[in-house]
């Protein structure tokens, strides 16, 4: 058997778990204006636990009409409300009282994260603390200084200044739930933006949990509107609507494309953060276990459901048949189960679709002449029949062009590519559409950095892979995506740039003779 099937303990009782969310008889509602809501047509959405295939909860599924106001309350807010005007010490406050919620209620969260995208408590744990993490920072910054003045060729005072952009609409995964919708919420709102928050339909629940302490620190109405429903109904309106100024997504490539175009209408602000296919280079002269232990991190943490995933290895020729057993021997080890069992270390993959489309990428392997090295199969027993669950997986003896090597497979499904020198390394590294991330591991500093350099990635690493962190910029090159989030480049991405030049010498500038 290619991996070690863990028992499932026993998940809490949902309606237990959920409590303190706002529901309606029996479904739990959307945040709008300040008021809880159900979908304008009473629409549902069943939320399906992925490691047993139940239903667990049932959801508004909101419509076209309900995201059309929840952008009017936004417009409101922000050109009508106070908002627009507020001080940056009073969205600090807020931002960092919302951050002492996440942390006070982290074990809450943690267990909600894991009943609704399935992963591992110990993965789930420490994206709560990146969360909260998330809005602290940005209530740091938003008090701090911002601005440029300018010495100019007159008798002038020339400044520069940055200004909330207005209503941003911001669309998030299910990979990361409530650390994504801090990722987008948190800037922005430090910036003195208002939102509308698409969250994943399959995965809304933290974020709908984040909505009633925003509504218990008593954010002014229509600020923070959070709207559940399918992207091509609530997204795609939100993009398109002309009374909203930016808009933000996370996702796939393909369908942050359909974004930019519905964007075109009011040629509004754009940020795009899309798919990887993410090159983790091994020379020969690397430290052995650590880099064996980064590969099996980089792509099966998170079931390799990670945009930025090293879903492939290029491994040096003269260590390469070692270097592959040694990751294959390690893969088959993996304790794959229930989120909620102690001992699991990769948990089940979003949805069955996903789960048949990974499979799907699989059999493509197979059948384009890559050697599957191990996995490849759902789980053994009674996880895999009701759970979404695929062993790790690994493929060999692949070909640049193959299916594979070149699409994003977004599971946990690695590619072994090889190498004979530092330059067919960069090459190989290079071959993709993407430019999300990128690792290189060796103990030669001086070829570290040639290599990283020359890797058209905009996240990378050095003898370590994964570890990202507020303070720094995030996005990518190539079809990876538009602009960047976190640190001061994520906040920057939510303001505009506003020039003020006050003349000094007030009296006629003589320039008419009449």
């Amino acid at each position: 058997m290619a991996t070690v099937e863990t028992k499932p303990s026993d998940a809490p009782r949902a309606a237990e778990l959920l409590r303190n969310l706002k529901s309606k008889d029996g479904v739990y509602l959307m945040y709008i204006d300040g008021e809880w809501a159900a979908a304008s047509d009473g629409g549902t959405r069943d939320l399906i636990n992925p490691a047993n295939g139940e239903v667990f909860a049932k959801v508004a599924e909101g419509t076209k009409e309900d995201a059309e106001r929840a952008i009017r309350a936004a417009h409101r807010a922000f050109y009508e409300g106070s908002w627009g005007d507020s001080l940056a010490l009073d969205r600090a406050r807020l931002l960092f009282r919302l951050a002492e919620k996440i942390d006070e209620h982290a074990a809450e969260l943690s267990r909600i994260e894991t009943l609704n995208n399935g992963k591992p408590l110990r993965e789930t744990e420490y994206d709560m603390a990146d969360a909260a993490n998330c809005f602290r920072y940005y209530a740091g910054l938003a008090t701090k200084p911002g601005g440029e003045t300018f010495d100019v060729p007159a008798a002038s005072q020339t400044f520069v200044v940055r200004e909330p952009i207005g209503v941003c609409g911001q669309i998030i995964p299910w990979n990361y739930p409530l650390l994504m919708a801090a990722w987008k919420l948190a800037p922005a709102l430090a910036a003195g933006n208002v939102c509308i928050l698409k969250p994943s339909e399959l995965t809304p629940l933290t974020a709908l949990r984040l909505a009633t302490w925003i509504e218990e620190l008593e954010f002014p109405k229509g600020v923070v509107n959070i709207v559940v429903g399918a992207g091509p109904v609530v997204g795609h309106t939100i993009a398109a609507s002309d009374l909203v100024d930016k808009v933000a997504f996370t996702g796939g490539t393909k369908t942050g494309r359909a974004i930019m175009q519905a964007a075109t209408g009011n040629l509004k602000k754009i940020s795009l953060e899309l798919g990887g296919k993410s090159p983790n280079i091994v020379f020969a002269d690397a430290d052995f276990n650590t880099a064996v232990d980064y590969a099996l991190f980089g792509i099966f943490a998170n079931a390799g459901q990670v945009c930025s995933a090293g879903s492939r290895l290029l491994v040096e020729e003269s260590i390469a048949d070692k270097f592959v057993n040694a990751v294959v021997e390690r893969a088959k080890k993996i304790k794959v189960g229930d989120g909620f069992d102690p001992s699991a270390e990769m948990g089940p993959l979003i949805s069955r679709a996903h789960e048949e489309r990974v499979e799907g990428y699989i059999k493509a392997g197979v059948a384009e002449g890559a050697t599957l090295a191990c996995g490849g199969k759902r789980l053994p027993g009674e996880l895999g029949e009701k759970g979404n669950f695929i062993e790790p997986t690994v493929f060999t003896h692949t070909k640049p062009d193959m299916k594979i090597v070149q699409e994003e497979i977004f599971g946990p499904v690695l590619v072994v590519q090889t190498f004979a020198d530092e330059k067919e390394a960069v090459k190989l590294a290079n071959d993709t559409i993407y430019g999300l991330a990128g690792a290189v591991f060796t103990n030669d500093v001086a070829k570290a950095h040639r290599v990283i350099r020359k890797l058209r990635a905009g996240i990378t690493w050095i003898n370590t892979y994964h570890p990202t962190y507020n303070e720094a910029p995030w996005g990518g090159y190539k079809q990876s995506g538009i602009g960047r989030e976190l640190g001061t480049y994520g906040y920057e991405a939510y303001t505009e740039v506003k020039q003020i030049n006050v003349n000094l010498a007030v009296e006629p500038s003589g320039w008419f003779s009449s």
